[in-house]
């Protein structure tokens, strides 16, 4: 017979120590017996203890992001490095946290932990926040005796990604924030400003050049279908994402698209190669066989190209083959990152190589990234001034002209 999960509480707790000091605390437990039982065991008198309520908006808070989570992985590393013990450091941990869901999250692996359960075990309840890769190297570093150096990687990892992962948004959200403001500004002139001007020129009683028709036409069409556009570009962009998330195969065609950009395609090609070189270093050098490593690799490129790749490769080498034969297959890694991937795996020291790669990808993606923003911002400042000197310029049009007859 199957026995029910046990579900934990946030309790809020008040009490006094030995000597008499009021304190106070939160702790995540089963039932409030337990809570006071700990109490007890830590040398407090409970006064009350009670269900933490939840907040009227929002939930039980923000989200808990991948940044905290190579924060936790960091501070956890340090403290076990230091001689600080697991339970311990999930305590001390916990009382440091903001976030309300990162607290509750870390009380309730402590409670895993401390009822005799691993940290791996632990960790997977919480898949959202630990992908495979991060469960699957705390399980070798529990194995081998070396989670606090595991840890340490992990965190080293994560800080990585993270920087890699803000030097694309970088590079990508910038341009397209600007751009986004500049049909704002464009359709506020359109809709409100340019309809003023329409009727001092038809007070003229003369034929406007055709330029300024043209920009009063669309100022004209744009109020008379203003909410049809507006409605027509939400719901295109809710379906652009909706199906980029539930359809593998339009998520293909935009990543293998998205490689063919201009300048933006190198960097996402160098960012995906990066990611896949360090990845499998970390997997590799944790003790993880190479097959289960690029099992793992599979899913951790952020595109759907090099996850494709990356589960051919794992086939061929299941098989037999050779890691640099199975990536020379694919088609998509440049012949630097293969040869080095050769020399790797014959001198004994893939996870070296490929954090070479690595370190040397991520390099040229920051230099991609400052060198596209450098280059943007310019031609972005152009661009708003176009469209912005356009519409000036064909108002006052035909006010030159009636200037220059007179």
């Amino acid at each position: 017979m199957a026995v029910a999960p046990t579900t934990l509480v946030t309790f809020l707790w008040e009490g006094r120590d030995k000597r008499g000091n009021k304190l106070k605390g939160q702790q995540v437990a089963p039932n409030p017996n337990l809570v006071r039982a700990e109490l007890r065991r830590q040398g407090i008198n409970p006064i009350r203890v009670k269900k933490k309520p939840k907040a009227l908006f929002g939930g039980a808070g923000q989200r808990i992001t991948p940044k905290e989570i190579a924060v936790f992985s960091r501070q956890l590393a340090t403290m076990l490095k230091s001689g600080v013990p697991l339970v311990t450091s999930f305590q001390i941990i916990a009382s440091g946290v903001k976030n309300p869901r990162m607290r509750t999250m870390v009380e309730k692996i402590r409670t895993e932990v401390e009822g005799g359960g691993s940290l791996y075990e632990a960790l997977k309840e919480h898949p959202v926040q630990f992908d495979e890769l991060y469960t699957n190297l705390i399980k070798a570093g529990e194995s081998a005796g070396v989670l606090d150096t595991i840890l340490d990687e992990i965190a080293s990892y994560k800080e990585r990604i993270e920087s890699i992962k803000g030097k694309i948004k970088k590079a990508l959200y910038y341009p397209i924030a600007v751009v986004g403001v500049a049909i704002m500004v464009s359709a506020i002139l359109l809709i409100y400003v340019i309809p003023q001007f329409e009727g001092i020129f038809e007070s003229f009683g003369a034929a406007l050049p055709a330029f300024t028709q043209a920009i009063i036409d669309t100022s004209r069409w744009l109020r008379a279908n203003g909410l049809y556009v507006l409605f027509f570009f939400i719901a295109f962009i809710v379906t652009f994402i909706m199906a980029q998330k539930r359809s593998k195969p339009f998520s293909h065609w935009i990543d293998r698209i998205s490689l063919k950009v201009p300048i933006v395609g190198d960097i996402l090609e160098k960012s995906a190669i990066a990611r896949f070189c360090r990845t499998l270093a970390i997997t590799f050098a944790a003790g993880v066989p190479i097959v289960d490593a690029l099992q793992i690799v599979s899913g951790a490129t952020g595109n759907t190209v090099y996850n494709n790749a990356a589960s051919n490769i794992r086939d061929d080498v299941a098989i037999g083959h050779q890691l640099q034969l199975a990536m020379q297959q694919t088609n998509v890694f440049p012949g630097m990152v293969i040869q080095m991937a050769a020399i790797g795996e014959e001198a004994g020291s893939l996870d070296e190589m490929l954090l070479k790669v690595a370190e040397a990808y991520e390099e040229e993606v920051g230099n991609s990234v400052d060198a596209l923003s450098s280059l943007l911002e310019p031609l972005i400042i152009v661009f708003i001034g176009l469209i912005v000197g356009t519409m000036v310029i064909a108002m006052y049009l035909p006010i030159f002209k009636m200037a220059a007859v007179i």
